[in-house]
């Protein structure tokens, strides 16, 4: 595998749903252009009444049995329903009811296929942000999104950033959207409950819930034909599928922490489904590319200036090449350095680190913990990245 350089732009895969990782940093995804194979919805209701109407059977044979010897028939059929419980305070039907009307379904069709996804609207005259992979091509076809209310509304792609999988598109003439709220997703922590929502399978404002399981998970997205993007992801255990891609994961106060973008899957086929490994983009870095998209058309990423070498037999990411004139050299890193900790966080492969290193603000000093590979040695390194 070639020396992969952490100011490259990688081009993310295209089409609409998420793309089923073989592993946590190797993921491959189906042709964008074809058609996903959906689960067959048919069968599975039917099993499920079947598995019903069983456990039906079952439960109402205990009941007869310990109902007492009064000799007193119950019949719930003529008792009045019970009375809905009260939501409780952020609990997830309250989340969904403030988040719902701010996620739309996306639909992208060219004459090569179609895709679908989802997305958030992020300002009230229409823009939403997606993953690229959902609206990329979508400035050479036909998009149109559908809002929680129903309505289908005609859209347009504004611009993308393949290596971070994060986009922008516009809805054409509208005004006073409801806007979903950014959270601080530097405030996460593991084991906190979230909230993800989109449109898995086509099946539009489904809501479903879970932790965020682990968080700085560098994730690489690949299709197999030389476009990937690298996120460092928040993992999460709430199920989410093919079509969620580009909706909100969004905390218990309803604000948007994430944007799930890749799913886990332990087949290599097109078959992907959950199995509580997805992985979202944070919103803090959604938000930065989110707003140079819009302004400029295009993002960048802070920047240390060398390149590293994708070598699994090294405990961290080994420098391959430093650029003249950069942070790096700037600061005395130089070819064969293993770079084994950015601040306080563990660097165990290349991925690691460019993820790390995209996640910083621009200018912003990180301190760099760094071995020499032949003897050994380690030293400590300050090094300001490159600003915006």
């Amino acid at each position: 595998m070639g020396p992969m350089n952490d100011d490259t732009t990688p081009q993310a895969p295209q089409g609409g749903g998420y793309q089923p990782v073989t592993s946590p940093y190797e993921v491959q995804e189906p042709e964008p252009v074809q058609e996903k194979r959906r689960v067959g919805l048919g069968t599975a209701l039917a099993l499920m009444l079947i598995g019903s109407v069983i456990s039906g059977s079952i439960v109402g044979m205990v009941v007869a049995n310990t109902a007492g010897g009064s000799g007193e028939i119950i019949n719930s059929l003529q008792q009045p329903s019970a009375p809905a419980p009260d939501a409780p305070d952020n609990g997830v039907e309250q989340v969904a009811a403030a988040v719902l009307p701010t996620v739309v379904s996306i639909q992208v069709a060219n004459r090569a296929g179609a895709g679908e996804g989802s997305g958030s609207i992020i300002s009230s005259d229409g823009y939403v942000l997606t993953n690229h992979h959902v609206a990329a091509g979508g400035g050479n076809a036909f998009m149109q999104v559908t809002l929680n209310d129903g309505r289908t509304l005609p859209a347009d792609y504004v611009a993308s950033d393949a290596a971070t999988d994060i986009a922008v598109v516009k809805i054409r003439d509208v005004s006073g959207l409801p806007v979903i709220n950014f959270g601080n997703s530097g405030q996460l922590q593991v084991g906190q409950e979230v909230v993800a929502i989109g449109s898995p399978l086509g099946l539009s404002s489904t809501v479903t819930y879970g932790i965020v399981s682990a968080l700085n998970r560098p994730v690489r997205a690949s299709d197999g034909g030389g476009e990937s993007s690298l996120i460092d992801a928040i993992q999460t255990d709430a199920a989410i599928n093919p079509g969620n891609s580009g909706g909100p994961l969004v905390d218990m106060n309803g604000n948007l922490v994430g944007m799930n973008s890749v799913i886990a899957s332990m087949s290599s086929g097109g078959e992907a489904g959950s199995i509580g490994l997805g992985f979202a983009i944070p919103s803090n870095f959604a938000k930065r590319v989110a707003d140079q998209l819009i302004a400029t058309g295009e993002a960048t990423h802070p920047m240390l200036g060398v390149q590293v070498a994708a070598r699994s037999d090294v405990d961290g990411a080994l420098i391959a090449s430093v650029e003249p004139d950069s942070p790096a050299a700037q600061a005395g890193l130089n070819a064969g350095d293993v770079v084994t900790r950015v601040d306080d966080r563990i660097i165990d492969h290349s991925d690691a680190l460019v993820a790390a290193i995209r996640s910083q603000d621009f200018g912003q000093t990180v301190a760099l913990e760094v071995r020499q590979q032949d003897t050994g040695q380690s030293r400590q390194v300050e090094v300001t990245l490159t600003s915006e």
